[in-house]
C-alpha cells in the first residue's frame, strides 16, 4: 500500500485502485467535500507526476480521455483547488509523494495500461438522486429525468413557464461553464429540440444562469457529471460544441418536426405576452432569439 495523507486529502494506492479521499479541513473546497471519495481504477490512469516547489509540491494525476464523466462534463474548467486529481503536498512529505507516484507508474508499466482514449466511462460519477440549489434555481436529477425549479430571482420568462422537466432520452448533452466570480456561468441541457437554440442562459428555460455564489454554483457540476455518466459515451456520438452551432445549423438538415417545435415555442411566448407576463420589449427580444435559433 502506497499512501500519502495531507490536509487537502488522502491518496492511497493498493496496486489496482487509487482511492482519493477529500480532506476535512475548512480550506478544502465545498465541491471536493461534496463530491466525496473517488476510486480510480488503474486502467483509467494515463500518468502521474509530482511537481516539487519551494514551499510545497503537487501531485497531479492524468486520466485517459473518456474515462471519467466528471472531466468530460467540466471540460477542464474546474478550478485547481476543486480538481480531485491534484493534491497539495507539504515540503516535508515530498519523498512520500514521489514514492506514491513511482508506485503508480510502475503498476501502469507492469500492467501495460494503454494511454489512448477509452470507449466507456471507467468511473461511475456521483450517485443519484442529486440536487443542487443555485443562484437561478434548484436542479435535481434522479437518474431518469432532470427537474428545474426556478428561484424568485429567475427571469420572468423562466418563472412563467413553471418547473422544467427533461427526460434523459430527450438529452443530447449537458453544457457547463463555472461561475468564476467575475463572469457568469451556466448549466445548459441540450435537447433534440433545442440543439440549435441561441437563447442566452438568463432567458433560456433549458439553462441555469450561474451568477451568485461561485462556491455554491460550482456544485452544479455534480448534476452535469451525474447526467453525463448516464448519456451515451462521447466515443459513440458527436458532441455539439456551442461555438459550432451556427455551422451545424447551416449544414445539418432540419427534421420535419422542427417547424412544429418553432410554432409551439412562438405560441407559448404569445400566450405569456397576452397574459401580461412579458412586456412588449421582452416579447420582441425573446421572439427574435427563438426565430434566429431556428
Amino acid at each position: 500500500m502506497a499512501e500519502i495523507i495531507q490536509r487537502d486529502g488522502t491518496w492511497a494506492f493498493d496496486g489496482t485502485t487509487v482511492r482519493i479521499t477529500p480532506g476535512l479541513h475548512r480550506s478544502v473546497p465545498l465541491f471536493r467535500q461534496t463530491y466525496g471519495e473517488i476510486a480510480v481504477p488503474l486502467e483509467a490512469v494515463a500518468g502521474i507526476v509530482f511537481e516539487p516547489e519551494r514551499k510545497c509540491g503537487r501531485l497531479r494525476m492524468r486520466l485517459r480521455e473518456g474515462a471519467d464523466p466528471l472531466l468530460h462534463a467540466t471540460g477542464g474548467r474546474l478550478p485547481d483547488t476543486a480538481d480531485p486529481y491534484r493534491l497539495a503536498v507539504d515540503v516535508d512529505r515530498a519523498g512520500v509523494a514521489e514514492y506514491v507516484a513511482e508506485e503508480i507508474r510502475r503498476a501502469l508499466l507492469l500492467d501495460q495500461i494503454p494511454k489512448d482514449p477509452t470507449k466507456t466511462f471507467l468511473l461511475p460519477g456521483p450517485p443519484v438522486p442529486v440536487s443542487v440549489r443555485s443562484s437561478d434555481g434548484t436542479v435535481s436529477f434522479d437518474g431518469t429525468q432532470v427537474r428545474i425549479d426556478w428561484s424568485d430571482t429567475s427571469d420572468r420568462v423562466k418563472r412563467a413557464t413553471g418547473p422544467r422537466i427533461i427526460g434523459v432520452g430527450d438529452l443530447v448533452q449537458v453544457e457547463w461553464l463555472p461561475n468564476s466570480g467575475y463572469e457568469d456561468g451556466f448549466l445548459r441541457f441540450v435537447t433534440h429540440e433545442t440543439v440549435f437554440s441561441k437563447l442566452p442562459p438568463e432567458k433560456d428555460p433549458y439553462a441555469l444562469d450561474l451568477w451568485g455564489s461561485a462556491r455554491r454554483d460550482l456544485l452544479t457540476a455534480l448534476v452535469a457529471t451525474a447526467i453525463t455518466a448516464r448519456l451515451p459515451h462521447p466515443s459513440t456520438r458527436t458532441g455539439v460544441d456551442p461555438a459550432d452551432r451556427p455551422q451545424l445549423a447551416a449544414a445539418v438538415p432540419r427534421p420535419a418536426d422542427h417547424h412544429d417545435v418553432l410554432l409551439r415555442r412562438l405560441r407559448e411566448l404569445g400566450e405569456l405576452h397576452r397574459d401580461g407576463v412579458l412586456t412588449d420589449e421582452e416579447f420582441a427580444m425573446t421572439k427574435t432569439a427563438v426565430l434566429r435559433g431556428f
